[in-house]
């Protein structure tokens, strides 16, 4: 099927589901659609207990399209660049060390923590995985998804500052979540070559610091060009152009490109650049634009989620192994996340609660899906798919209800 039919397709089922759940359900669209979604694939496997031929036409339409490519190197890059445009720059210069910290640290921690243990409750259920691999999903699912939690958060009524920590953290950890999972993906590919940490360094150094380093160039230029002139129309163009050309060259040089989106949606959102550089009718039109952008490819995404368990392999050892993951995913994360609470827990004025209400509010999303979607049979690429796919619908759906009440519960207690 040609690109522009299965981009129909999925605009199509998007605005039909999205209208049912503004209509009736009205929950945040991402949990919404994530339902809505899995309520239509159940409903095709059930007709295909009496005819098959609409599930057939599904399944080869699922096939189709290429979840890692469309997300990792096409999607992401819009979105994580929308997310920044609208992020509280002040706040998050004044957050900037413990969300560093979460992004490196506490991504570090949780892979190390949810491969290790992961490697010996699968060794309990009775599955003869390699270590390797066990980091491996530990990588692909420590990073909480922006996408997710942005879509969320905003209707959680959040205090300002927690928010910030919690949308900061996973603008961030998303990218160096990705570079982890592709230095430990090179070692998994070659289990028998020796490891060359000088080279680990550089990947890592190459990837992180190149792709912040090129989000500050391409913010700078995309300043100086709306700046210099005052059109809306162009200026509009002219963002595109940073998102689009960046992440080519992003691709081109081996450098981070959601990292490098980040920077520049950050530094083109920062009230200091909107006041010397955009009309308050280029504001409006560059900030209309981008929220459209955002909300489009947020249902396409979840969407595209929530009908990928199509073609996924549901053996009952598979689903157990996913069920188990859920807690121990959270664990690592409340742990991970301790030390650099602690350490800027007094000079920063932390929420109290604020490892709780994190550890809720991580959700795991569409990125820990593409990532997983790249594995090889040799690292048990359907075993990990499945217990991804697992720990990402409960997240979104379970705790992408429930972290609502559960600030609004924590914050009356403290008070």
């Amino acid at each position: 099927m040609e690109f522009y039919s299965i981009a129909t397709i999925l605009v199509v089922l998007s605005a039909l589901f999205g209208y049912i759940n503004v209509k009736f359900l009205k929950l945040p669209i991402t949990i919404g659609l994530m339902i809505i979604t899995i309520v239509f694939t159940v409903v095709v496997i059930g007709i295909s207990q009496f005819d098959d031929t609409l599930l057939i036409r599904e399944k080869a339409f699922i096939s189709q399209i290429d979840f890692q490519t469309v997300l990792l190197d096409i999607m992401l890059s819009f979105l994580l660049f929308a997310g920044a445009l609208h992020t509280n720059f002040t706040q998050l210069k004044i957050q900037r060390w413990p969300i560093l910290a979460f992004a490196t640290f506490g991504v570090t921690v949780s892979t190390l923590l949810v491969g290790t243990i992961t490697f010996y409750m699968l060794q309990i259920i009775g599955f003869e995985v390699s270590f390797i691999n066990c980091l491996l999903f530990g990588a692909l699912i420590s990073p909480t998804d922006p996408i997710a939690v942005l879509g969320i958060l905003k209707k959680a009524g959040a205090p300002k500052k927690l928010e910030t920590k919690i949308v900061g953290e996973s603008l961030f950890n998303d990218g160096v979540g990705v570079v982890v999972f592709l230095t430990i993906y090179a070692i998994a590919r070659n289990p028998d070559a020796p490891v060359q940490f000088s080279e680990i360094a550089q990947l890592f150094g190459q990837e992180v610091i190149g792709g912040i380093l090129l989000g500050f160039i391409l913010g700078w230029i995309t300043y100086r060009s709306m700046k210099s002139i005052d059109n809306y129309e162009i200026e509009v163009i002219i963002t595109i152009a940073a998102v689009m050309g960046g992440t080519m060259l992003a691709h081109r040089f081996h450098l981070s490109a959601p990292l490098a989106m980040v920077t520049c949606g950050l530094i083109v959102g920062n009230d200091t650049v909107r006041d010397s550089a955009m009309s308050e009718i280029t504001e409006t039109y560059v900030d209309k634009f981008w929220e459209l952008i955002d909300v489009l490819l947020n249902t396409l995404l979840f969407v595209m989620i929530g009908m990928e368990m199509l073609i996924l392999t549901f053996e009952k050892n598979y689903v157990m192994a996913g069920l188990f993951a859920i807690p121990i995913i959270l664990i690592c994360r409340y742990i991970s996340l301790w030390l650099p609470i602690k350490i800027f827990a007094e000079r920063l004025d932390f929420v109290p609660k604020t490892n709780l209400i994190m550890t809720w509010g991580g959700l795991r999303g569409g990125i820990s899906i593409a990532l997983a979607l790249s594995l090889t049979a040799e690292m048990d690429r359907e075993l990990f798919l499945v217990i991804t796919y697992i720990v990402v619908v409960v997240s979104i759906i379970g705790q992408g209800l429930t972290v609502e009440p559960v600030i609004k519960r924590l914050a009356r207690r403290d008070d």
